[in-house]
């Protein structure tokens, strides 16, 4: 690597085993991972830089520490003002005014964790333990989500007195089969399990453990890894811009794509590479 990934709550690892993977850790296992402003604006720089490193075509993301994934924002931390744009003024600022600065502020934690959708290579994200709130938010951010079978999941914002505005009730919509099974778990903020987020498609594997879960999302990383980075990348735009548009629409856009993307000397080499029994190498990109 050009420079080195040094995060405050973030590690960043390059298995050995696994070429072209990054292995991302949430590390605050202390307060079970949990989020404070900091961490968001780190993340969001991470995801941005492995996003256009050529040294890497897919990222998993997991947390420090046998209890959680996330336990979600950290509510101590953020009820000492990040709440509450005008908690430290000495006259209280006008409603509107307030608004539009709760508004950016909303605006700006949003964009942070939208850059796990908009980074360029697959983002998978392995859970386990307390996943809660913020990390409904971070997985359905994400392109391929698995867990444990002793995680926690919950859409837990209705009982801190909101409704989830980072992303989860936009996204895990469109992520699931049952638009009913959303409103549930949204509403009620109960917790569901590995079984259930399986059955819902909320997951696509349950692991017996942490250890094998995150070993199951290397895995699964370097498999997508060893394949052409222009048709991973391509495959990922392409998926995110027809699900929130029209067939019509994802067809004229995956033509357009495609009429430059099919240019690429990585369709020869993957046809030759079955031709002849043997595993193609690809240009990084």
């Amino acid at each position: 690597m050009s420079q080195p990934y040094t995060y405050e709550y973030f590690t960043v690892t390059f298995p050995a085993e696994h070429q072209y993977v990054a292995h991302v850790e949430i590390n605050r296992p202390a307060k079970l991972n949990a989020f404070i402003e900091a961490m968001w604006h780190e993340l969001s720089n991470l995801i941005n830089r492995l996003s256009t490193d050529p040294s890497i075509r897919a990222i998993v993301l997991s947390g420090a520490g046998p209890k959680a994934f996330t336990a979600g924002l950290d509510v101590h931390a953020a009820s000492q003002g990040t709440l509450s744009p005008s908690d430290n003024t000495e006259e209280p600022l006008d409603p509107a005014r307030k608004a539009t600065q709760l508004r950016r502020h909303i605006l700006e934690f949003q964009h942070c964790i939208s850059t796990l959708e908009k980074c360029e290579k697959p983002v998978i994200v392995a859970m386990h333990g307390f996943s809660l709130g913020l990390a409904i938010d971070l997985s359905v951010a994400a392109d391929v989500r698995v867990c444990a079978a002793d995680v926690r999941f919950a859409v837990k914002e209705v009982d801190i007195g909101l409704a989830a505005d980072i992303g989860t009730l936009s996204r895990l919509p469109k992520v699931v089969g049952s638009f009913g099974w959303v409103k549930e778990v949204s509403l009620s903020g109960r917790e569901f399990g590995a079984e259930e987020a399986l059955r819902v498609g909320f997951v696509s594997r349950v692991f017996k453990d942490k250890e094998e879960a995150v070993k199951g999302a290397l895995g699964l990383a370097a498999l997508i890894a060893g394949k052409s980075p222009v048709a991973v990348q391509g495959t990922k735009e392409l998926l995110n811009w027809s699900r929130d548009r029209s067939v019509e629409d994802g067809l004229r856009y995956t033509a357009v794509w495609n009429s430059a993307a099919l240019q690429t000397r990585d369709v020869e080499a993957a046809l030759l590479s079955g031709i002849q029994k043997r595993k193609p190498t690809f240009e990084k990109l």
